[in-house]
C-alpha cells in the first residue's frame, strides 16, 4: 500500500497517548463502573473485570491501533484496504459513531446547564421551589427530592411518556449549541487542534478526582461506602450476568469498534510503538475506573449516612412528639432501642404510629443502585449540596464531567471526519475546517431532537440499544481478520515495531477472543428476543407515591406502539446494514471495486 507523505501526524507520541486516554476515560468510568461494582459483589467484581481486560479489551485495543497505524486511513479506508469485502464494516463504524455523537453531546449540554446554575448563592437543587401561592413548596418536588425535581423538571422538563414529544427546551438547545461549538473549536484543524486540547482534557479530570478523593475520604460516613465497595461478595462470581457485564464494560469503556482508535492511530508515524501504548492506555483506563469508584463510594457513603441519620432524626422527633419523654432521653444513637422499648411498653399507643414509622437502614441506603444520569446528576448533586461551600464542589464536579465528555467527543467526531477526509472528492473540494464544521452542524441539528420534553427517553433508547449489536459484529470481524490473516498481521507488526507479537497476542487474537465475542453476541440476541417489547422508566408527577419517605416517581411504559416498534428495530439494525450490502456488491462485481485513497 502506498503511504502518503502529506498526511498530518501527531507532534509527538505523548499527544497520541493523551488523545487515547481522553477518549477512553469518559463518563462511563464515573457512573457505570461504580454501579457495576455495587451490583456485582463490590471488590469481587474486579476479578471478572480484570480477566476480561486481559482476554478481550487489551487485545482488541492493540489490534485497532495496529490497523490504523499500518493503513494510515480512517475506518472505511482501513477495512477496505484489508479486503474490499469488509468496506461495510468501516461504514458501520462511522454510522455507529454518528449515532453516539447525536446523544452523547446532549449529556455535555446538561453539564453546561448544571455548571451555569452552580454560580448562585444557593444551589437551585438544594431546596424545593415555592408554589404559586407562596404558601409552601411545589407538591411534585416535595413528593420526590429537590435534586430529582431539578433534573427531571427544571433541566429536562420531561414529559410523562415518550409519545408526548412536547416542545423544545430552549435552555437545553442553547447549551447543546455551546457544546457543539466547543467540540468544533477543538477539532477545527484536525489533529493539529486535537493534539493541543488533549493535554487539558486528559489531565484536568484527574486533578478534580484527586481533589474529590481528599475531600471524599474526610466526609462523615465515607468509610461506610468504602467498606461496602471493598467487601467482596464472591458468590456473585457464580452469576453469569456478572461476567457478561464485566466484558461489556471493558468493551465500551475502551471505545472499541467505533473507529476512533483506528482514526487516531492513522496519524502515527509508521514505526511508533503502539503495543506499549495500548498496554499503557488500557491500564490507565481501568485504573481510572477503580480510582473513580473509590471517590464515588466515599461520597456515596456520605450520602447514605446522611440520609440514614436524617431518617433516625425524623424517627426520634416522632417518638418525642408521641410519648412523654425528655428531649435528652432519645438520641440518634439509641433511637432504635427506644422503638423496641416503647413498642413493648405501650403497644396500643405505638400501633397508632404504624403508618408513620420509617424503616431506617444504612445497608438499604447503600444497596440502592443508581447508574447513568441518576448517579452523575442526582446522587452527586445530593451529596454536593450537603458539603461546605457547595458551589465550589459543584463547579469542580461539573467541569470534570464536561471535560470527560469533551474528550470522548473528540474521538467520536474524529471517527467520522477522518474517513471523510480520506475520500479524495471531499478533500479536494472542502477544507478540513469546512468539513469538520459540516459534520458538527449535521449532528447538532439532528441532536436537537434530544432537547425536547421526551428527548431523555430517546437518549436512553439510543444509549441502551443503538450501538451494541453493530459493535459486537465489528469486534468479531477484528478477531476474524486476526484469525485468518495472523501471519500477515504478524509481519506488519514486525515491520512497524521491530518484533513479532508474542504468544499472548496470538492466543487472544485468534483463540480466546473470538469465542468470547460469539458468546456475548449470542447472549445479547437471547436477551433481546426474550425481553419482549422494551420498556422504559418514565417520570410521571401524577404517580408520585407520597409516603413517609420520598419515593422516586417512575412508572414503567412500553417503549413503542406497533408502528414505532418497526422504526425502532430498523434503527437497531441500521448500522449493520452496510456490512452485508457492501459484501454483496463487491461479490457481484467479482472484486471490481477498490477503495481509492
Amino acid at each position: 500500500m502506498e503511504k502518503g507523505n502529506t498526511r498530518p501526524s501527531w507532534d509527538n507520541p505523548m499527544q497520541f497517548v493523551l488523545a487515547c486516554v481522553s477518549y477512553a476515560v469518559g463518563l462511563g468510568n464515573v457512573w457505570r463502573f461504580p454501579y457495576l461494582c455495587q451490583m456485582h459483589g463490590g471488590g469481587g467484581f474486579l476479578i471478572p473485570y480484570l480477566i476480561m481486560l486481559v482476554l478481550e479489551g487489551l487485545p482488541l485495543f492493540c489490534m485497532e491501533l495496529a490497523i490504523g497505524q499500518r493503513m494510515r486511513l480512517g475506518s472505511i479506508g482501513a477495512w477496505s484496504a484489508i479486503s474490499p469485502y469488509l468496506g461495510g464494516v468501516g461504514i458501520a463504524s462511522v454510522v455507529t459513531s454518528i449515532y453516539l455523537c447525536l446523544y452523547y453531546n446532549v449529556i455535555n449540554a446538561w453539564s453546561f446547564w448544571y455548571l451555569f446554575h452552580s454560580f448562585q448563592a444557593v444551589l437551585p437543587w438544594a431546596h424545593c421551589p415555592a408554589n404559586t401561592n407562596l404558601t409552601g413548596h411545589l407538591e411534585e418536588c416535595e413528593a420526590a427530592t429537590p435534586t430529582q425535581y431539578f433534573f427531571y423538571r427544571e433541566t429536562l422538563n420531561i414529559s410523562p411518556t415518550i409519545n408526548d414529544g412536547g416542545g423544545m427546551h430552549m435552555g437545553q438547545a442553547l447549551c447543546l449549541l455551546l457544546a457543539w461549538m466547543l467540540v468544533y473549536i477543538c477539532i477545527v484543524r484536525g489533529v493539529a487542534s486535537t493534539g493541543k486540547v488533549v493535554y487539558f482534557t486528559a489531565s484536568f479530570p484527574y486533578l478534580v478526582l484527586f481533589i474529590y478523593l481528599i475531600r471524599g475520604v474526610t466526609l462523615h460516613g465515607a468509610v461506610n461506602g468504602l467498606k461496602y465497595m471493598f467487601t467482596p461478595k464472591l458468590e456473585q462470581l457464580a452469576n453469569p450476568t456478572t461476567w457478561i457485564n464485566a466484558a461489556t464494560q471493558i468493551f465500551f469503556s475502551l471505545g472499541l469498534g467505533f473507529g476512533s482508535l483506528i482514526a487516531f492511530a492513522s496519524y502515527n508515524n509508521h514505526n511508533n510503538n503502539f503495543e506499549r501504548q495500548a498496554i499503557a492506555v488500557s491500564l490507565i483506563n481501568s485504573g481510572t475506573s477503580i480510582f473513580a469508584s473509590v471517590v464515588t463510594f466515599s461520597i456515596y457513603g456520605f450520602k447514605a449516612t446522611f440520609n440514614y441519620e436524617a431518617c433516625l432524626g425524623r424517627l426520634r422527633l416522632l417518638l418525642l412528639n408521641t410519648f412523654d419523654l425528655g428531649e435528652d432521653a432519645i438520641s440518634v444513637d439509641n433511637v432504635t432501642f427506644w422503638v423496641t422499648e416503647l413498642n413493648q411498653t405501650y403497644p396500643d399507643r405505638f400501633a397508632t404510629l404504624s403508618n408513620k414509622l420509617e424503616i431506617c437502614s444504612l445497608e438499604t441506603e447503600l444497596d440502592t443502585a443508581v447508574e447513568g444520569t441518576g448517579l452523575a446528576f442526582i446522587v452527586y448533586s445530593e451529596a454536593i449540596k450537603n458539603m461546605p461551600v457547595p458551589q465550589l464542589w459543584s463547579v469542580l464536579y461539573f467541569s470534570m464531567l464536561l471535560m470527560l465528555g469533551l474528550g470522548s467527543m473528540l474521538g467520536n467526531v474524529t471517527a467520522i471526519t477522518t474517513p471523510l477526509c480520506d475520500i479524495r472528492f471531499l478533500s479536494r473540494h472542502l477544507s478540513n475546517e469546512t468539513l469538520n464544521g459540516l459534520v458538527c452542524l449535521f449532528c447538532l441539528l439532528l441532536g436537537l431532537g434530544f432537547t425536547t420534553r421526551s428527548g431523555n427517553y430517546w437518549l436512553t433508547m439510543f444509549n441502551d440499544y443503538g450501538a451494541t449489536l453493530s459493535l459486537l459484529f465489528i469486534c468479531y470481524t477484528l478477531h476474524f481478520v486476526g484469525l485468518i490473516h495472523l501471519d500477515r498481521f504478524e509481519n506488519d507488526i514486525e515491520d512497524m515495531i521491530g518484533h513479532r507479537p508474542n504468544w499472548y497476542w496470538k492466543i487472544v487474537w485468534a483463540g480466546v477472543g473470538p469465542i468470547l465475542i460469539i458468546g456475548l453476541f449470542i447472549f445479547y440476541i437471547i436477551i433481546y428476543i426474550m425481553g419482549g417489547t422494551p420498556t422504559y422508566q418514565a417520570w410521571d408527577k401524577d404517580l408520585v407515591t407520597v409516603d413517609s419517605a420520598p419515593q422516586l416517581s417512575f412508572s414503567s411504559h412500553l417503549l413503542m406502539h406497533q408502528q414505532k416498534a418497526v422504526i425502532y428495530n430498523l434503527y437497531l439494525l441500521s448500522a449493520t446494514f452496510s456490512i452485508p450490502k457492501v459484501f454483496i456488491r463487491i461479490y457481484s462485481l467479482e472484486g471490481g471495486w477498490v477503495y481509492q485513497c
